[in-house]
């Protein structure tokens, strides 16, 4: 056979190879590129991912958009393959990482970053401390009124407030705290977000309110040792009795080092099976500009180094 001859022949081998091929699928791309269009996440961390995005598509040039919503729903759309990416403190439990993996997907699950659950208070309470032991009696309604706790209050009933009834703070309570128990306490509401808790907070002196640490930073003090000035932060205590030499506020160094009792792993929830635009943002969260970004956020970064020094801070 002429060398001419081999080369039609490989050529007509090659062109049947490809029509013998599997046909591209309108149906299964449009869905992809309609999943990989966004990622989904609890809405407590709104103030971090919006920044992180903000930079991604700066230097990256990709596109993609955020949906804020409660950590259920969030997974939820995960497990639906609605989107590739969620944002969580849980981890996917064994029944949902083995429900994506028989329907041949790899799911990943990404510790990006680690935040503190902070007990917030109106400013007009004297108390600043806090045990671990009696935020669950209050959570569980065995303790109803701030002289229970601390016998010279005058505020009357506690009155405790979420951010959302499916959020990432209600899970991590019940699961961390109550040990899967319920609540029960007529004296625990939900509004709609972070932002709100903080407000109604700033507005009732008896209320007590629950949310992610990354709320809580003012952005005027680059060290992360100043918290917003229209709450106030309460210490937290692992022992018998909250004193203030034995009670953390949910500062970077009381994360790193564990002394912060109520801390939290940030996992990103990876479905991507393309390595897309949702694969390329967790990278990016990952890379030391990511970290940084959460590092300036008064977050603990997952992999970026701390440094620790003594700061001045004047309250004026």
């Amino acid at each position: 056979m002429s060398t001419f001859n081999k080369l039609v022949g490989l050529t007509l081998i090659l062109g049947l190879l490809h029509a013998c091929g599997s046909k591209p699928n309108p149906e299964k791309e449009e869905a992809y590129q309609k999943a990989a269009s966004f990622f989904a996440a609890d809405e407590s961390f709104y103030p971090i991912l919006d920044e992180e995005l903000y930079y991604f598509t700066t230097q990256t040039l990709d596109s993609i958009t955020p949906l804020y919503i409660n950590e259920q729903d969030a997974i939820k759309k995960l497990m639906k393959l609605e989107t590739w990416l969620a944002f969580s403190t849980r981890n996917l439990t064994e029944k949902e990482r083995q429900n994506l993996i028989d329907r041949k997907y790899k799911p990943r699950a990404i510790p990006i970053a680690y935040d503190g659950l902070a007990i917030i208070v109106n400013n007009a309470n004297p108390d600043s401390c806090i045990t671990i032991k009696d935020f669950a009696r209050v959570l569980k309604g065995e303790v109803t009124k701030w002289s229970e706790l601390y016998p010279q209050s005058k505020l009357g009933e506690i009155d405790v407030v979420f951010d959302n009834p499916l959020s990432s703070t209600v899970r991590w309570c019940v699961d961390s705290i109550l040990g899967g128990q319920q609540f029960s306490a007529k004296n625990i509401g939900a509004v709609k977000t972070s932002a709100a808790v903080i407000d109604y907070v700033e507005k009732h002196e008896n209320s007590l309110g629950i949310i992610g640490s990354n709320w809580l930073n003012d952005k005027r003090d680059t060290t992360n040792v100043t918290f917003k000035k229209n709450i106030s932060v309460m210490g937290v205590s692992k022992m018998e009795k909250a004193e203030k030499y034995n009670s953390w506020k949910p500062y970077q160094y009381y994360l790193y080092n564990g002394n912060y009792p109520l801390r939290r792993t940030i996992y990103a929830l990876l479905n991507d099976t393309r390595n897309g635009v949702p694969s390329g943002f967790t990278h990016f969260i990952q890379l030391p500009k990511g970290q940084m970004i959460i590092l300036r956020s008064g977050l603990l970064p997952r992999t970026a180094n701390m440094n620790v020094r003594d700061v001045i801070v004047n309250h004026q």
